[in-house]
């Protein structure tokens, strides 16, 4: 299966989460979040660095678990983003 490539928001979006990660893991080790998740180090890195733009809906339910986020907040603080950004949908 050959996967679509990213749109410009999708990888725009995938840089935003992992900016809120890192923000929400502050002083804590990326070892030790991951380890947390159940994920490995370099998972997360790629997330948190945007080359992992569209993490499976149970990593991004882990790390939400093991940095005390709920998901309607990591909801929330994406479309606060994308509503920053202006229209997502187009006439």
């Amino acid at each position: 299966m050959v996967r679509t490539p990213l749109t410009p928001e999708e990888r725009q979006r995938g840089e935003r989460f992992g900016a809120l990660l890192r923000q929400a893991r502050g002083d804590r080790s990326m070892v030790d979040v991951a380890a947390a998740a159940g994920l490995s180090a370099e998972t997360l890195r790629k997330i948190e660095t945007g080359r992992a733009p569209t993490p499976a809906f149970f990593t991004v339910a882990a790390l939400a678990w093991a940095l005390n986020l709920s998901l309607d907040d990591l909801a929330a603080a994406c479309a606060v983003e994308a509503a920053a950004e202006g229209p997502a949908l187009s006439a």
